[in-house]
């Protein structure tokens, strides 16, 4: 059986977490690549890190619900044995709204997948990594916004403060858990090129955005992987409670 550390990816199937599933997997992790509702591509991503040699599942779990978390971190459990690291990624975006339009629904699913699937999912991992829980240690990097300083007033509102919660909840969680051998970090990507844009029903968001950039272009999913990947890394062994802007000067 492989000694490899073993990461969980949710959302993992497309954009930021499709690169941090293939990156990952480069630099020698074992990698469970969860999903909502597309399986061709988690299956396609997957099928990539085994062609290069990796090893790689797909894990289908919705983060908004409390019984599919479980089943997730239960499915890690059965094919590994092990958890050294989880990416809190998975989230989503609704349509260009201003807070006076939303409904109830759609805040309440906005805080549930972004806010309360990502505390789940990290609770999960804690009781795995933490020398409290027995565990050896590890590294959770969550996926927040620039969002989150931002506001995004007059587009999504409550998806910018879903992040900054996440803000917060990344430098509490990080204190929590600092001396059980489990560092906790956060990357604010800026405009990055993924179809979560398209989603939010602004498919040209990201070109349309590129002149407000000092660095006058979008990001790609890739650097934001990089930064990830740095953060799981032991390059990163005294680093913990850091948020890290990736939004080219934004």
């Amino acid at each position: 059986m492989s000694d490899a550390p073993v990461l969980l990816v949710t959302g993992g199937s497309r954009g930021i977490g499709a690169a941090v599933s293939l990156g990952a997997a480069r630099q020698g992790w074992r990698v469970a690549v969860n999903y909502a509702s597309a399986k061709a591509a988690a299956d396609d991503v997957v099928a990539a890190i085994k062609g290069a040699g990796g090893e790689a599942i797909a894990i289908q779990g919705d983060v908004g619900i409390a019984a599919d978390i479980s089943a997730i971190f239960a499915a890690v459990d059965k094919h590994f044995g092990r958890l050294d690291g989880l990416v809190n990624n998975a989230g989503i975006v609704a349509t260009v709204e201003r807070v006076d339009e939303m409904s109830p629904e759609r805040i309440e699913r906005m805080l549930r997948v972004n806010v309360a699937g990502s505390i789940l999912c990290a609770a999960e991992a804690v009781r795995r990594m933490s020398s409290r829980h027995g565990g050896k240690g590890g590294a959770i990097v969550n996926i927040s916004s620039m969002a989150a300083v931002l506001g995004s007033a007059s587009q999504y509102v409550d998806y910018a403060a879903s992040k900054a919660a996440i803000d917060t909840f990344t430098i509490g969680l990080s204190r929590e858990v600092a001396a059980e051998g489990v560092r906790v970090n956060a990357i604010r990507p800026g405009v990055i090129e993924t179809d979560l844009h398209a989603s939010g029903g602004l498919p040209d968001r990201a070109r349309e955005l590129a002149p407000m950039i000092p660095m006058k272009r979008p990001g790609t999913p890739a650097e934001v992987a990089d930064a990830v990947l740095y953060l799981l890394s032991p390059a990163a062994s005294y680093v913990t409670g850091a948020i890290l802007n990736v939004s080219g000067g934004r």
